[in-house]
Protein backbone atom coordinates (compact mmCIF):
# COMPACT_ATOMS: atom_id res chain seq x y z
CA UNK A 1 0.00 0.00 0.00
CA UNK A 2 2.92 2.33 -0.57
CA UNK A 3 2.18 5.48 -2.56
CA UNK A 4 4.97 4.38 -4.92
CA UNK A 5 2.48 1.81 -6.24
CA UNK A 6 0.07 4.62 -7.05
CA UNK A 7 2.83 6.37 -8.98
CA UNK A 8 3.40 3.18 -10.97
CA UNK A 9 -0.31 3.02 -11.79
CA UNK A 10 -0.29 6.70 -12.73
CA UNK A 11 2.61 6.13 -15.12
CA UNK A 12 0.90 3.08 -16.62
CA UNK A 13 -2.27 5.08 -17.18
CA UNK A 14 -0.38 7.93 -18.84
CA UNK A 15 1.52 5.53 -21.12
CA UNK A 16 -1.65 3.73 -22.22
CA UNK A 17 -3.34 7.05 -22.97
CA UNK A 18 -0.34 7.91 -25.14
CA UNK A 19 -0.85 4.70 -27.12
CA UNK A 20 1.92 2.57 -25.60
CA UNK A 21 1.62 -1.08 -24.67
CA UNK A 22 2.11 -1.64 -20.94
CA UNK A 23 2.80 -4.74 -18.86
CA UNK A 24 2.23 -4.74 -15.10
CA UNK A 25 4.35 -7.09 -13.01
CA UNK A 26 3.53 -7.93 -9.37
CA UNK A 27 5.63 -9.88 -6.85
CA UNK A 28 3.35 -12.61 -5.50
CA UNK A 29 5.72 -14.96 -3.64
CA UNK A 30 9.26 -14.82 -2.30
CA UNK A 31 11.55 -17.33 -0.66
CA UNK A 32 14.81 -16.59 1.05
CA UNK A 33 16.27 -13.09 0.89
CA UNK A 34 14.37 -11.76 -2.10
CA UNK A 35 15.00 -8.01 -2.55
CA UNK A 36 11.36 -6.85 -2.78
CA UNK A 37 8.32 -7.98 -0.77
CA UNK A 38 5.09 -9.51 -2.09
CA UNK A 39 2.90 -6.82 -3.61
CA UNK A 40 5.80 -4.83 -5.09
CA UNK A 41 4.75 -3.45 -8.47
CA UNK A 42 6.52 -2.71 -11.76
CA UNK A 43 5.20 -1.28 -15.02
CA UNK A 44 7.12 -1.94 -18.25
CA UNK A 45 6.39 0.13 -21.36
CA UNK A 46 6.66 -1.41 -24.82
CA UNK A 47 9.91 0.50 -25.47
CA UNK A 48 11.51 -0.71 -22.22
CA UNK A 49 10.84 2.30 -19.99
CA UNK A 50 9.94 1.17 -16.45
CA UNK A 51 8.26 2.52 -13.33
CA UNK A 52 8.61 0.83 -9.93
CA UNK A 53 10.66 -2.27 -9.14
CA UNK A 54 10.41 -5.96 -8.27
CA UNK A 55 14.08 -6.66 -7.48
CA UNK A 56 17.46 -5.02 -7.19
CA UNK A 57 17.59 -4.43 -10.94
CA UNK A 58 18.67 -7.65 -12.68
CA UNK A 59 15.16 -9.06 -12.91
CA UNK A 60 13.96 -5.76 -14.32
CA UNK A 61 16.67 -5.96 -16.97
CA UNK A 62 15.42 -9.40 -18.04
CA UNK A 63 11.80 -8.26 -18.11
CA UNK A 64 12.75 -5.22 -20.22
CA UNK A 65 14.67 -7.45 -22.63
CA UNK A 66 11.64 -9.73 -22.98
CA UNK A 67 9.33 -6.82 -23.77
CA UNK A 68 11.74 -5.16 -26.22
CA UNK A 69 12.27 -8.47 -28.00
CA UNK A 70 8.56 -8.52 -28.77
CA UNK A 71 7.40 -11.03 -26.15
CA UNK A 72 3.72 -10.35 -25.46
CA UNK A 73 1.13 -12.02 -23.29
CA UNK A 74 -2.54 -12.00 -24.16
CA UNK A 75 -3.53 -12.89 -20.60
CA UNK A 76 -1.91 -12.74 -17.15
CA UNK A 77 0.88 -15.28 -16.69
CA UNK A 78 3.25 -16.54 -14.00
CA UNK A 79 7.01 -16.13 -14.20
CA UNK A 80 9.67 -17.24 -11.68
CA UNK A 81 13.29 -16.22 -11.10
CA UNK A 82 15.98 -17.86 -8.99
CA UNK A 83 14.55 -21.37 -8.96
CA UNK A 84 18.10 -22.74 -8.83
CA UNK A 85 21.16 -21.33 -7.04
CA UNK A 86 22.68 -20.58 -10.42
CA UNK A 87 19.65 -18.55 -11.50
CA UNK A 88 19.54 -16.79 -8.13
CA UNK A 89 23.15 -15.71 -8.61
CA UNK A 90 22.50 -14.67 -12.20
CA UNK A 91 19.60 -12.43 -11.27
CA UNK A 92 21.20 -10.97 -8.17
CA UNK A 93 18.91 -12.71 -5.68
CA UNK A 94 20.95 -13.17 -2.49
CA UNK A 95 21.12 -16.34 -0.41
CA UNK A 96 19.37 -18.46 -3.03
CA UNK A 97 16.30 -16.22 -3.04
CA UNK A 98 13.37 -17.02 -5.31
CA UNK A 99 10.94 -14.57 -6.83
CA UNK A 100 7.58 -15.47 -8.36
CA UNK A 101 5.76 -12.83 -10.38
CA UNK A 102 2.44 -12.28 -12.14
CA UNK A 103 2.69 -10.25 -15.34
CA UNK A 104 -0.37 -8.89 -17.08
CA UNK A 105 -1.05 -6.74 -20.13
CA UNK A 106 -2.83 -3.46 -19.40
CA UNK A 107 -5.73 -3.03 -21.78
CA UNK A 108 -8.69 -1.55 -19.92
CA UNK A 109 -7.57 1.44 -17.86
CA UNK A 110 -10.91 2.14 -16.16
CA UNK A 111 -9.85 0.22 -13.04
CA UNK A 112 -6.64 2.27 -12.80
CA UNK A 113 -8.60 5.51 -13.01
CA UNK A 114 -10.96 4.26 -10.31
CA UNK A 115 -8.12 3.18 -7.99
CA UNK A 116 -6.39 6.54 -8.34
CA UNK A 117 -9.62 8.45 -7.70
CA UNK A 118 -10.61 6.37 -4.69
CA UNK A 119 -7.19 6.48 -3.06
CA UNK A 120 -7.06 10.25 -3.63
CA UNK A 121 -10.21 10.36 -1.50
CA UNK A 122 -8.27 8.41 1.17
CA UNK A 123 -10.01 5.11 0.56
CA UNK A 124 -8.32 1.71 0.83
CA UNK A 125 -8.96 -0.36 -2.28
CA UNK A 126 -8.66 -4.10 -2.91
CA UNK A 127 -8.04 -5.07 -6.53
CA UNK A 128 -8.65 -8.69 -7.55
CA UNK A 129 -7.26 -10.10 -10.80
CA UNK A 130 -8.49 -13.42 -12.22
CA UNK A 131 -5.53 -14.91 -14.08
CA UNK A 132 -7.55 -17.15 -16.40
CA UNK A 133 -9.55 -14.28 -17.89
CA UNK A 134 -7.69 -11.10 -16.94
CA UNK A 135 -10.87 -9.75 -15.35
CA UNK A 136 -10.41 -7.11 -12.65
CA UNK A 137 -12.78 -6.26 -9.80
CA UNK A 138 -12.39 -3.56 -7.16
CA UNK A 139 -13.66 -3.50 -3.59
CA UNK A 140 -13.19 -1.67 -0.31
CA UNK A 141 -10.30 -2.96 1.82
CA UNK A 142 -9.49 -2.77 5.52
CA UNK A 143 -6.07 -2.07 7.04
CA UNK A 144 -5.75 -5.58 8.46
CA UNK A 145 -5.95 -7.15 4.99
CA UNK A 146 -2.86 -8.37 3.15
CA UNK A 147 -2.07 -9.27 -0.43
CA UNK A 148 -3.54 -12.68 -1.32
CA UNK A 149 -2.61 -15.12 -4.09
CA UNK A 150 -4.03 -18.65 -4.47
CA UNK A 151 -2.67 -19.50 -7.91
CA UNK A 152 -5.79 -18.41 -9.78
CA UNK A 153 -6.70 -15.02 -8.30
CA UNK A 154 -4.46 -12.22 -7.07
CA UNK A 155 -5.74 -9.56 -4.66
CA UNK A 156 -3.53 -6.52 -4.13
CA UNK A 157 -4.19 -3.49 -1.94
CA UNK A 158 -3.84 0.18 -2.77
CA UNK A 159 -3.99 2.83 -0.10
CA UNK A 160 -3.98 6.62 0.00
CA UNK A 161 -0.74 8.56 -0.07
CA UNK A 162 0.92 9.11 3.31
CA UNK A 163 0.40 12.66 4.49
CA UNK A 164 1.98 14.86 7.14
CA UNK A 165 0.26 17.82 8.79
CA UNK A 166 2.66 20.34 10.34
CA UNK A 167 1.31 22.80 12.91
CA UNK A 168 3.54 25.85 12.55
CA UNK A 169 5.40 27.40 9.63
CA UNK A 170 8.74 28.33 11.15
CA UNK A 171 12.26 27.36 10.08
CA UNK A 172 11.99 23.85 11.53
CA UNK A 173 8.70 23.22 9.71
CA UNK A 174 10.31 24.22 6.44
CA UNK A 175 13.14 21.73 6.98
CA UNK A 176 10.71 18.94 7.92
CA UNK A 177 8.48 19.75 4.94
CA UNK A 178 11.33 19.61 2.44
CA UNK A 179 12.64 16.28 3.72
CA UNK A 180 9.17 14.74 4.08
CA UNK A 181 8.46 15.38 0.41
CA UNK A 182 11.61 13.49 -0.52
CA UNK A 183 10.13 10.60 1.48
CA UNK A 184 6.98 10.78 -0.66
CA UNK A 185 4.72 12.40 1.95
CA UNK A 186 2.00 14.84 1.02
CA UNK A 187 2.79 17.81 3.29
CA UNK A 188 0.15 20.13 4.74
CA UNK A 189 1.05 23.20 6.84
CA UNK A 190 -1.27 25.10 9.18
CA UNK A 191 -0.29 28.29 11.01
CA UNK A 192 -2.89 31.00 11.74
CA UNK A 193 -0.33 33.50 13.10
CA UNK A 194 -0.10 36.57 10.86
CA UNK A 195 3.62 37.04 11.50
CA UNK A 196 4.29 33.65 9.89
CA UNK A 197 2.10 34.26 6.85
CA UNK A 198 5.09 35.13 4.68
CA UNK A 199 6.82 31.81 5.46
CA UNK A 200 3.87 29.63 4.46
CA UNK A 201 5.05 29.43 0.86
CA UNK A 202 6.96 26.19 1.43
CA UNK A 203 7.69 24.69 -1.99
CA UNK A 204 5.56 21.61 -2.60
CA UNK A 205 3.59 21.92 0.64
CA UNK A 206 -0.07 22.90 0.88
CA UNK A 207 -1.17 25.71 3.17
CA UNK A 208 -4.32 24.78 5.09
CA UNK A 209 -6.09 27.87 6.48
CA UNK A 210 -7.86 27.96 9.83
CA UNK A 211 -7.17 27.16 13.47
CA UNK A 212 -5.09 23.98 13.94
CA UNK A 213 -7.69 22.08 15.98
CA UNK A 214 -10.36 22.80 13.36
CA UNK A 215 -8.00 21.71 10.60
CA UNK A 216 -7.17 18.42 12.35
CA UNK A 217 -10.86 17.72 12.90
CA UNK A 218 -11.86 18.56 9.33
CA UNK A 219 -8.98 16.58 7.87
CA UNK A 220 -10.53 13.36 9.24
CA UNK A 221 -7.09 11.97 9.98
CA UNK A 222 -6.74 8.31 9.10
CA UNK A 223 -4.01 5.72 9.63
CA UNK A 224 -2.05 7.20 6.72
CA UNK A 225 -1.75 10.58 8.49
CA UNK A 226 0.93 11.99 10.80
CA UNK A 227 0.58 15.22 12.80
CA UNK A 228 3.48 17.18 14.29
CA UNK A 229 2.99 20.34 16.38
CA UNK A 230 5.94 22.73 16.08
CA UNK A 231 4.69 26.20 17.10
CA UNK A 232 5.87 26.18 20.75
CA UNK A 233 2.58 27.98 21.48
CA UNK A 234 0.39 25.91 23.85
CA UNK A 235 -2.76 27.69 22.64
CA UNK A 236 -2.16 26.33 19.15
CA UNK A 237 -0.30 23.08 19.81
CA UNK A 238 -2.44 21.77 22.67
CA UNK A 239 -5.77 22.18 20.92
CA UNK A 240 -4.42 20.54 17.77
CA UNK A 241 -2.95 17.68 19.83
CA UNK A 242 -6.26 17.22 21.63
CA UNK A 243 -7.93 16.42 18.32
CA UNK A 244 -4.95 14.50 16.93
CA UNK A 245 -4.62 12.13 19.89
CA UNK A 246 -8.27 11.17 19.54
CA UNK A 247 -7.96 10.57 15.80
CA UNK A 248 -6.71 7.57 13.83
CA UNK A 249 -3.43 9.31 12.93
CA UNK A 250 -0.56 6.80 13.08
CA UNK A 251 1.87 9.36 14.53
CA UNK A 252 1.40 12.41 16.74
CA UNK A 253 4.40 14.45 17.90
CA UNK A 254 5.09 17.77 19.60
CA UNK A 255 8.16 19.96 19.93
CA UNK A 256 9.34 20.87 23.44
CA UNK A 257 11.62 19.86 26.29
CA UNK A 258 10.94 16.94 28.61
CA UNK A 259 9.75 19.37 31.28
CA UNK A 260 7.43 21.15 28.86
CA UNK A 261 6.05 17.84 27.65
CA UNK A 262 5.28 16.76 31.22
CA UNK A 263 3.39 20.01 31.80
CA UNK A 264 1.55 19.55 28.49
CA UNK A 265 0.46 16.01 29.38
CA UNK A 266 -0.79 17.25 32.74
CA UNK A 267 -2.83 20.01 31.06
CA UNK A 268 -4.30 17.64 28.51
CA UNK A 269 -5.25 15.12 31.19
CA UNK A 270 -6.70 17.61 33.67
CA UNK A 271 -8.50 20.03 31.38
CA UNK A 272 -9.46 17.89 28.41
CA UNK A 273 -9.97 14.45 29.95
CA UNK A 274 -7.57 12.62 27.65
CA UNK A 275 -7.03 9.04 28.77
CA UNK A 276 -3.66 7.51 29.61
CA UNK A 277 -3.85 5.48 26.42
CA UNK A 278 -4.47 8.59 24.33
CA UNK A 279 -1.66 10.52 26.05
CA UNK A 280 0.70 7.58 25.53
CA UNK A 281 0.37 8.11 21.77
CA UNK A 282 2.11 11.49 22.01
CA UNK A 283 5.74 11.53 20.91
CA UNK A 284 7.20 14.32 23.00
CA UNK A 285 9.87 15.47 22.95
CA UNK A 286 9.37 14.71 19.28
CA UNK A 287 12.02 12.78 17.34
CA UNK A 288 14.70 10.21 18.01
CA UNK A 289 17.43 11.12 20.47
CA UNK A 290 20.40 11.70 18.16
CA UNK A 291 21.78 14.85 19.76
CA UNK A 292 20.16 17.04 17.10
CA UNK A 293 20.84 20.78 17.40
CA UNK A 294 20.14 22.55 14.09
CA UNK A 295 16.71 22.69 12.39
CA UNK A 296 17.92 20.25 9.72
CA UNK A 297 19.22 17.79 12.32
CA UNK A 298 15.99 18.03 14.33
CA UNK A 299 14.03 17.45 11.13
CA UNK A 300 16.05 14.27 10.52
CA UNK A 301 15.29 13.03 14.04
CA UNK A 302 11.56 13.75 13.64
CA UNK A 303 11.26 12.02 10.29
CA UNK A 304 13.36 9.06 11.42
CA UNK A 305 10.95 8.45 14.30
CA UNK A 306 7.94 9.01 12.05
CA UNK A 307 9.23 6.46 9.52
CA UNK A 308 9.95 4.01 12.34
CA UNK A 309 6.32 4.21 13.46
CA UNK A 310 5.03 4.13 9.87
CA UNK A 311 6.90 0.91 9.15
CA UNK A 312 6.34 -0.72 12.52
CA UNK A 313 3.01 -2.33 11.65
CA UNK A 314 4.34 -3.66 8.34
CA UNK A 315 7.42 -5.15 10.03
CA UNK A 316 5.37 -6.70 12.83
CA UNK A 317 3.04 -8.28 10.28
CA UNK A 318 5.82 -10.03 8.33
CA UNK A 319 5.78 -13.83 8.56
CA UNK A 320 8.60 -15.69 10.24
CA UNK A 321 11.74 -16.59 8.32
CA UNK A 322 11.24 -19.13 5.54
CA UNK A 323 8.70 -19.01 2.80
CA UNK A 324 7.32 -15.50 2.55
CA UNK A 325 3.84 -15.52 1.11
CA UNK A 326 1.51 -12.57 1.57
Amino acid sequence: MESLDLRVLGDALQWRRAGHGVTLVTVVETWGSAPRPPGALLAVRDDGVVSGSVSGGCVEDDLIARVKSGERHGAPAMIAYGVTKEEAARFGLPCGGTLRLVQEPVRDTAWIESVLARTAAHELVARTLTLATGAVTLGTATRDERMRFDGSTLTTLFGPKWRLLLIGAGQLSQAVAQMAQLLDFEVLVCDPREEYASTLAIAGATHVPGMPDDVVRELRCDAHTAIVALTHDPKLDDMALLEALRSDAFYVGALGSTRNQAARRKRLAEHFDLTEAELARLHGPVGLRIGAKTPAEIAVSILAQLIERKNHAAVAAQPAAGCTVA
